[in-house]
């Protein structure tokens, strides 16, 4: 048998504690049940969200990598910016593929321009329309198979190659001419890594 052990007294200079009212023992099992919701709750709908975007960003890089062919929208500002392609505003129907080996790397794009969006582009690559060779169809067969494109004979087919020393890009320009207020514009840009 073991002895109870004594229970142990209040201080002697402490006043007796009051007991917990009712409205006090709820307001405190209030908080305390608001500070687990926010430790517990605010982290775990951080991460679910995290996930989502993850999983979503993940889905369009897929499309992206797995086009075989032009893709509807316009390139990246990194990719305008490494290929050197300056596509004008306004600039509707924008449409690019890109493609990348050990060899060659190519950006296709096509954009439809109005007249002042021509000439800047062509300012942006340092030609004036004094450049633009008509029937001069300067993008080969093989970028066309890639893309597509079809190019008829006609006259109303501009073109030219914008050379520039390694590592800047060259590009292959036509331009449809065929509604001069709203031409389109067919570009690779092609560079060596």
């Amino acid at each position: 048998m073991t002895a109870s052990l004594p229970h142990q007294g209040p201080w002697p200079d402490e006043p007796d504690r009051p007991a917990e009212d009712r409205r006090h023992m709820i307001r405190r099992r209030s908080l305390t049940l608001l500070i687990i919701v926010l430790l517990i709750g605010i982290p775990a709908g951080y991460l679910v969200i995290s996930a989502n975007q993850s999983r979503d960003s993940g889905k369009d890089k897929e499309a992206k990598y797995s086009a075989t062919g032009l893709t509807e929208g316009w390139p990246s500002k990194l990719q305008r910016r490494i290929y050197q392609v300056p596509v004008p505003h306004p600039a509707w129907h924008v449409a690019y593929y890109e493609t990348n080996n050990w060899k060659t790397s190519r950006l296709y794009t096509q954009f439809e321009t109005n007249a002042a969006g021509l000439d800047a582009y062509l300012t942006g690559l340092g030609v004036t329309r004094k450049d633009l060779k008509q029937g001069d169809v300067t993008i080969g067969a093989r970028d066309r198979k890639v893309t597509g494109w079809k190019f008829a004979t006609t006259d109303s087919w501009y073109g030219f190659v914008h050379r520039q020393k390694n590592p800047a890009p060259t590009h292959d320009v036509i331009v449809d001419l065929s509604n001069p207020a709203y031409p389109w514009v067919y570009v690779v840009s092609r560079t060596v890594p």
